[in-house]
């Protein structure tokens, strides 16, 4: 199975619907205050990259990093399709933007995920690959429903 992750513009009616069920999860599981997830508009603001993985002519995945200034990046809006959990395509698209966030000279990576039950495969994936928790940043409060990691790069 070849997992293509390109660079996604938020045009392509496939994404845009990945996103929308992304955030309508997040929403359902979680009250309205602890819900960090970002809408397409939102995902448009210029610090933010997005890519797609495909595995043939389907969309697999998104994800999005965000800069937060020179040497730190945010990751943002990790979703999986359905179809596809289970088969590596959020390992893959996290282990892309770590790839990139080195070529571009980041020195740390940062992320806010869920700290309830359906978290626990997202936050297990993250520790597998260095992410260590750690306290809010970047304007995030505590919050008994977020976990905080980060990792060096």
């Amino acid at each position: 199975m070849t997992i293509d992750i390109r660079t996604d513009d938020l045009a392509g009616s496939a994404t845009r619907a990945l996103v929308a069920q992304h955030l309508a999860g997040m929403h359902a599981q979680t009250p309205a205050e602890s819900v960090h997830a970002l809408d397409i508009d939102a995902l448009r603001d210029p610090a933010i990259t997005v890519w797609s993985a495909w595995i043939g002519e389907e969309l697999a995945g998104v994800a999005a990093l965000k800069a937060l200034d020179a040497g730190r990046g945010e990751l943002k809006s990790f979703r999986t399709a359905d179809a596809f959990l289970g088969r590596g395509v959020a390992r893959a698209l996290l282990r892309h933007i770590v790839a990139y966030a080195r070529e571009r000279g980041l020195t740390s990576l940062w992320l806010e995920t869920g700290s309830d039950d359906p978290f626990i495969p997202a936050r297990a994936l993250y520790r597998s690959e260095g992410f260590a928790e750690c306290g809010p940043f970047d304007g995030y409060a505590e919050d008994p429903l977020s976990t905080f990691m980060t990792r060096a790069l």
